[in-house]
């Protein structure tokens, strides 16, 4: 485990110990302000991925249905991040990927994942550069390859090392966040990067070409998940809004089935793209709605019967192996954390 990682595990742990004493204390925010159905106030803690949640955001849906809720976005680059700031208190929803939640439940953050926003495709990928000549995994030896650490695209990327043999010790992995990958590309400081779009989306079009995808993982069962994760006492003291927020995310989904291009058009200037190319980036995601997240195979309708639990605990059992956590909770823990309730519209 390299001392950077370390320190990241030490700084969570040493927050989310923080954060459950105030809990405990009554000092939360959300519960303090919360006068009835639904709070004064909530923050959202979100990332620039083309999903239902980017476009509740952008069309202004969320401030329709709760006129009188004062709505807060926060942006974030990555789920680490979005971690640091649930243990902090900082905000009352985040979306996360499936490996910083895993993370984020073994390290006893006071959250719960309440929907999937999106099943990862194409839209985390491998990028190597055309001009290298790059052909395979195991090419990657000796090459240096720029990874936000903590993140769906840091466990797709040891994960096709090791479906492949190749010690990722041979490979200098460096930690990047997107925007510090897009710079480091363009100074051709680094050879690839497993990452999501936009970015990826730029190294593709910067000489870049896809070795391996997320969707190429899955179909070798190593499944990830863009995940909305919700403070535990928020949605204790608010379902009313948890659940109403889902029906906005659903009604979302929708407009995007019925009228993809009108979803992409909406899209395009947040993705800092054209409309053809914030279409492609949509596509390379799955959405779903509640009713679909129901099935047994994703969240489910019942702690013991979710699907998304065992992913969850196969990914934590992954970074344990890797030293990247120093243990991972069992299924009933990732099992607890999964808050169905909110799905049943």
């Amino acid at each position: 485990m390299s001392k950077k990682t370390k320190r990241f595990i030490v700084l969570i742990s040493l927050i989310a110990s923080l954060s459950l004493l105030l809990a405990g204390c009554g000092t939360d925010k959300a519960k303090s302000e919360g006068s009835g159905k639904l709070p004064k106030e909530v923050t959202i803690g979100y990332q620039v991925i083309p999903n239902a949640e980017l476009l509740v955001k952008t069309l202004g849906l969320a401030e329709k249905k709760f006129p009188d809720v004062k709505i807060n976005w926060k942006p974030f680059d990555s789920g680490r991040d979005v971690n640091t700031a649930v243990a902090a208190g900082s905000i009352d929803l985040g979306l996360a990927g499936s490996v910083p939640v895993a993370i984020g439940v073994a390290n006893k953050l006071p959250y719960q994942v309440y929907f999937l926003h999106d099943i990862i495709g194409d839209a985390e990928s491998l990028a190597v550069r055309k001009s290298e000549g790059t052909q395979s995994i195991k090419d990657l030896a000796g090459k240096k390859v720029a990874v936000p650490f903590g993140s769906t695209s840091h466990f797709s990327l040891l994960s096709a090392l090791k479906s492949e043999g190749v010690d990722p010790a041979s490979v200098t992995i460096l930690d990047l966040q997107p925007q510090d990958i897009l710079a480091a590309w363009q100074r051709k400081d680094i050879d690839g990067a497993f990452v999501w779009n936009p970015t990826l989306g730029k190294l593709l079009a910067d000489d870049g070409t896809v070795l391996v995808s997320a969707k190429q993982l899955a179909d070798k069962g190593i499944i990830t998940a863009d995940v909305g994760i919700v403070r535990s006492a928020f949605a204790k003291d608010y379902p009313d809004f948890l659940k109403q927020y889902v029906s906005v995310l659903d009604e979302a989904v929708q407009s995007y089935r019925d009228h993809p291009e009108d979803a992409a058009k909406a899209l395009a200037p947040v993705l800092s793209t054209d409309e053809a190319d914030a279409l492609a980036q949509t596509k390379q995601l799955v959405w779903l709605t509640s009713k679909e997240q129901q099935d047994a195979k994703y969240l489910g309708s019942k702690p013991e019967e979710s699907g998304f639990a065992d992913v969850l605990l196969q990914t934590g059992q992954f970074l344990v192996e890797q030293k990247q956590i120093p243990s991972a909770p069992s299924l009933g823990d990732y099992q607890k954390a999964i808050n169905q309730a909110a799905l049943q519209q």
